[in-house]
């Protein structure tokens, strides 16, 4: 059954536009061309450190070989993780998998 991942960042101080061109501009493409399905990206309204993203997929198995293909390759250790940890809070990452009970919109 597939599933979303709904994941949560905290972003730095002063760093929410540079987050934002560092996602838009490198990641979720860069999640695109390993496979991944990117849904949505939200950043807070009020709260200037509130980050969240939505991934698809089809099953764990999936997920798993995705996972590898991302967060495995060299591009992603050497280029964008150096990054990603100048601008959010790693350790207040939150990572929901959710189901969706229903894809259309609800009358």
């Amino acid at each position: 059954m597939a599933f979303f991942e709904l994941r949560q960042y905290q972003v730095k101080p002063g760093k929410m536009e540079a987050w934002l061109d560092l996602m838009e501009g490198e990641i979720i493409p860069y999640s695109v061309a390993t496979g991944m399905m990117p849904i949505a990206s939200f950043r807070g309204e009020e709260d200037q450190s509130v980050y969240f993203w939505i991934r698809r997929f089809e099953n764990e198995t999936e997920r798993e070989k995705l996972y590898a293909a991302f967060y495995e390759s060299d591009h992603w250790k050497q280029v964008l993780a150096p990054k990603v940890g100048e601008l959010i809070n790693r350790e207040a990452r939150q990572v929901q998998r959710v189901l969706a009970t229903r894809l259309s919109p609800i009358q």
